[in-house]
């Protein structure tokens, strides 16, 4: 393991993690209203998955920062809290120039890297944070957001999110509008919390290559934040990639069954499902009904699944740092990349493949989406 640990550091260096989903923008509203003066990431931050020397020891060298704001109807102003979530991540990067650049490009990001800084790009998790309105997410793509989740929890008017009651079938027809206005922009579709419907109906839309920004396979865990091997099966032809990711009630069974008992149990016990107040019923529930725990060779488990049934091509990590209480074992935080990266070598993957996975494939997705978009732009022939 030490020979592959080794190897797998190295690689890094040379094709860094270009990782789907990272929550720090959040975590950071809710501990210190992004005073990055009371929370400096450039220390270490044990309260968190991520800082900045963290980061450098895990061979991060782009991420897509979540600018997400819950979905739930109880939340008000879900379009100004984006924007103060967008905020933050312009925030971080003048704070910490050495360090973090914004990225609009695959250009950018190439650039950034190689300038040794992590490319830092924004993803929109939630069709909700454009308030069913193409102006508003096209002034949401002139601020620099790059992907868009087209549901989180709950449904939107226009799509059926995984994990809410089905009301739309799938896409409406201006939930489709929505997929063709993000091709015609060059922002990725990200397909991860969508009900299989939503997926299909986005894959039959799409112009341009999808995403699913932090999803699981379901073959391996049957949980609804996971991805179906019907709709694996379509990344090759659409281009797309699914972004594997290290929650641990989407990589385990087990860990997904004592999710539902506690979820179950807390709407016994008149729990606000939606709001701060489940995990604050999680946290005491858990004393007397302790969480078991995944693996980091489960999570390989996925990584080799996705592999085996849409392709080496269609694969990246999607960790979803700081956007979880529970990961898995040995993926702790953002530094443990090198130690999958080792699992995978020991697993008999090949440099090409492991340089795919760890950043290949999203640049070539992102590249392939902004091609779609020039095109859409060239004027038709008189």
């Amino acid at each position: 393991m030490t020979d592959s640990l080794d190897r797998a550091r190295e690689l890094l260096t040379r094709h860094p993690v270009f990782d789907g989903h990272n929550d720090l923008p959040w975590a950071l509203r809710n501990s210190v209203s992004y005073d990055l003066d009371a929370l400096d990431v450039s220390q270490p931050q044990p309260s968190l998955h991520t800082d900045i020397p963290r980061l450098r020891a895990g061979g991060v060298g782009a991420q897509f920062w979540s600018v997400y704001v819950p979905s739930h109807a109880s939340f008000e102003h879900p379009v100004s809290a984006t924007l103060e979530q967008i905020d933050c991540v312009y925030a971080l990067c003048r704070r910490y120039p050495e360090s973090f650049e914004l990225a609009r490009t695959a250009d950018d990001v190439e650039r950034i890297v190689a300038a040794g800084r992590i490319a830092s790009l924004i993803g929109m998790e939630g069709g909700h944070s454009i308030d069913s309105s193409l102006a508003t997410l096209r002034a949401m793509y002139a601020l620099g957001a790059r992907y868009m989740t087209l549901t989180h929890n709950d449904n939107t008017p226009w799509a059926d999110s995984a994990t809410d009651e089905p009301v739309h079938g799938g896409l409406t027809d201006f939930g489709r509008e929505v997929v063709r206005e993000m091709n015609r922009l060059g922002m990725l579709v990200d397909l991860s919390h969508v009900a299989p419907t939503t997926m299909s109906d986005a894959l039959d839309v799409a112009t341009a290559a999808v995403i699913f920004s932090h999803s699981s396979a379901r073959a391996l865990c049957d949980h609804p934040r996971d991805i179906p091997d019907d709709i694996l099966r379509r990344l090759p032809a659409n281009g797309g990639v699914a972004m594997v990711t290290f929650v641990s009630s989407f990589v385990s069974q087990e860990c997904a069954d004592w999710a539902m008992r506690g979820r179950a149990a807390a709407i016994a016990a008149g729990v606000d499902i939606a709001g701060a107040a489940l995990g604050e019923f999680y946290a005491a529930w858990q004393v007397s009904n302790p969480p078991p725990v995944a693996t980091l060779a489960q999570v390989a488990d996925h990584v080799d699944h996705v592999r085996a049934v849409a392709g080496v091509e269609h694969v990246g990590l999607g960790g979803d740092y700081d956007g979880t209480t529970f990961i898995a074992e040995g993926l702790g935080d953002v530094s443990c990349y090198p130690a999958l990266i080792a699992e995978l070598f020991d697993r008999g993957w090949s440099e090409d493949d492991l340089a795919a996975l760890t950043g290949g494939n999203i640049l070539r997705v992102l590249r392939a989406a902004e091609s779609v978009a020039e095109a859409d732009a060239v004027p038709a022939a008189v």
